[in-house]
């Protein structure tokens, strides 16, 4: 049920001025309800600033399998667009001013089919922060941004997009900006681009807002190597592995955290 009166958190709180944002990737729904509520909080004791919450959906384009199961599991015990928005508000009612903002990422389809400006309220009554919506590009979006006043939308930029598009991306968003660090889907990788700085700074000179790096990121020691060119360090699957269990989500991502925080030191 979502909170009475909660307002809605910028998702640019969650970005501390002396060090990279740790943002925190779970599935709603996973394995089931009270259970992905636990890794959340888990997740919000153990340091994440962030927390990227997934929406189940049947036709993930952007999800590797980690997330895609998850997605499929969750879907099969109900979950989907409403009750991802239900489960954010029980979780920033009870954390307070204390919980890290949050960000729904979700598909274009399932905010259609619930209805722009009923999901955009719904949103803001539960205290959501901001939107991740992969398939809805800067020019298809002005119908969400008409309805969606008080919650930031994050647009993804790519290694193959044009300084045309980055410039597109860097005016459309709100909160941050999501770099996608190699093309493809989400998932694990061994090594990140060489070339995942050089493309940071190219975002950077179209944006003032903070650049957040995800797809790829699996383990600390990368976490902090994007922690030292970026302003945010995205792990989802990794974290998604492991949500069946929220103690070992909560170590995983303490050891994230610690890794964020010494990055720069």
């Amino acid at each position: 049920m979502a909170s009475e009166g909660a307002a809605p958190r910028g998702l640019g709180r969650g970005f501390p001025a002396d060090r990279a944002a740790l943002i925190v990737y779970l599935m709603a729904g996973y394995p089931d309800r009270a259970t992905s509520l636990t890794a959340l909080r888990a997740a919000a004791r153990a340091g994440a600033d962030v927390i990227e919450l997934g929406v189940p959906y049947g036709n993930p384009l952007a999800d590797g399998p980690v997330i895609a199961e998850a997605a499929r599991v969750a879907r099969e015990g109900g979950f989907g667009l409403a009750e991802s928005i239900d489960l954010a508000a029980e979780f920033l009612a009870a954390e307070g001013l204390d919980a890290p903002p949050i960000a729904l990422m979700t598909y274009l389809n399932p905010l259609m089919r619930m209805g722009l400006p009923r999901v955009a309220a719904a949103m803001r009554e539960a205290g959501i922060a901001g939107v991740i919506v992969p398939d809805m590009p800067p020019e298809a979006a002005r119908p969400w941004l008409a309805a969606s006043a008080g919650l930031d939308t994050v647009f993804l930029v790519a290694p193959t997009s044009t300084f045309e598009r980055l410039a597109t991306v860097g005016a459309a968003s709100a909160g941050f900006v999501y770099c996608v660090s190699t093309t493809g889907v989400t998932g694990e990788r061994a090594e990140l681009p060489a070339e995942l700085g050089s493309l940071v700074e190219q975002i950077r000179g179209h944006t003032a807002l903070p650049v957040a790096v995800g797809f790829g990121v699996c383990e600390p020691a990368q976490a902090a190597a994007v922690a030292r060119i970026a302003d945010g360090v995205v792990v989802g699957s990794a974290v998604v592995r492991r949500q069946g269990d929220p103690a070992a989500v909560e170590e995983f991502v303490g050891s994230l955290a610690n890794a964020v925080l010494f990055a720069r030191l």
